[in-house]
């Protein structure tokens, strides 16, 4: 089919390059009859031009660019002289100045081929860049660039989009290795914290099933502390679960939609019990924020900050949860009265494992954090903590309303 328009519009082209000069040689005021010749000349001119350009465009199929633009100059020049003969031929023009028309135009030739040379050498070498730099781009050597190749408007965009592919393939790979490091590391932290509940609950299960403890209070206190690791596992295991959902991309646009005042109550009530035995305050000022609805995950992220204020808030301190909210954004913020974060740590503190500090410190595999940044992220927002060693954190999170 492509051919089949390449043909037709080379036929097009060929007629309306004929009634062209038709239309210029009545202009000039060329009399019928010789108008008439003309017509009849042009006809098997415009036959043998589509047979000519036909058959080259099969032969020169596999040609170089090079040997394509010499067979256009040289091809065109071979019409005008076989032009040149018919009208010699027609016209009785004069040997002399039938002569005189080829050498001129043989020198047309040799303008032609020189131009072709160099039109063409740009070209080659605009495209030996672009197969080297693919080359090299295919032998996984990402940080190789076509730049700019001055080769006109055609080449120039393909070696920009070569090039832009090759930053894409690239950073799709840096990505690779840090969720292939970070893959590592969450086997060797999960490892690590997997062991103290486990060596735990073998000891104390050895211990009941030898008859080591018999005694109704230490079997209590064993209960106790068994359910307390199986806790604890269990709580990595969501952890782990969920950053799997998270690095698949599992959030997606969302349906179900909470009020934020509910997801407020329900993480101030989970961390309620151990903030009132450390004689906490818990204060929460929503404002005009407190019916925007907003996503249910929000609740883990939110107890997850609770948790950590309340964990690192010494005794009779404050935690606060206040809200605003504008037409096109929520945001949400937890302040503690707590221990701080150094300053070389609180840039770390939402990447997965990290404990630099003491407040990062405590049960689990360090995921918390970690967790909450690429919930919010998913959602489409962010969150940012700032912080002074022994005077308290704030946690903030900024997310975009529909």
């Amino acid at each position: 089919m492509s051919t089949v328009r390449s043909l037709a519009m080379l036929v097009l082209l060929a007629v309306l390059g004929a009634a062209g000069t038709l239309a210029v040689a009545a202009a000039m005021g060329m009399a019928e009859g010789d108008l008439r010749t003309i017509a009849g000349s042009l006809v098997p001119a415009t036959i043998l031009t589509v047979v000519a350009v036909a058959a080259s465009r099969a032969v020169l199929a596999r040609a170089s660019i090079r040997q394509r633009f010499l067979v256009v100059a040289a091809v065109g020049t071979l019409v005008a002289l076989g032009n040149v003969a018919a009208l010699t031929i027609a016209m009785s023009v004069s040997p002399h100045d039938a002569s005189l028309l080829s050498a001129l135009l043989l020198y047309a030739v040799a303008v032609g081929i020189g131009a072709a040379l160099v039109v063409a050498r740009s070209s080659i070498v605009a495209l030996d860049r672009l197969a080297e730099v693919t080359g090299s781009l295919g032998r996984g050597e990402l940080d190789a660039r076509v730049g700019p190749l001055a080769a006109g408007p055609e080449l120039d965009g393909l070696a920009a989009a070569v090039d832009a592919m090759a930053a894409e393939l690239e950073a799709a790979r840096e990505r690779e290795r840090r969720v292939d490091a970070t893959r590592r590391d969450l086997i060797s932290a999960v490892s690590h914290d997997l062991r103290t509940p486990l060596s735990s609950l073998r000891a104390m299960t050895e211990a009941i099933d030898d008859g080591v403890v018999d005694d109704p209070p230490t079997m209590r206190r064993y209960a106790a502390e068994i359910n307390r690791s199986v806790g604890q596992l269990s709580s990595m295991v969501d952890d782990l679960f969920e950053l799997a959902q998270l690095d698949a991309g599992a959030i997606e646009a969302e349906t179900e939609r909470v009020r934020l005042r509910d997801v407020v109550a329900s993480a101030v009530a989970a961390v309620e019990p151990h903030a009132g035995a450390k004689g906490l305050h818990l204060s929460a000022d929503l404002g005009d924020a407190a019916a925007v609805a907003c996503s249910p995950r929000l609740a883990r992220v939110l107890q997850t900050l609770l948790v950590n204020a309340v964990r690192h808030t010494p005794a009779d301190g404050t935690v606060h949860v206040e809200a605003h909210a504008s037409p096109d954004r929520l945001s949400f913020a937890v302040q503690d009265t707590g221990e701080g974060i150094a300053p070389e740590d609180l840039e770390r503190v939402f990447e997965p494992f990290f404990r630099g500090d003491a407040a990062r410190s405590g049960p689990g595999a360090g995921l918390g954090l970690a967790l909450a940044k690429r919930i919010v992220e998913a959602l489409g927002g962010a969150i940012a903590a700032t912080s002074e060693p022994a005077a308290g954190s704030r946690f903030e999170v900024v997310l975009p309303l529909p």
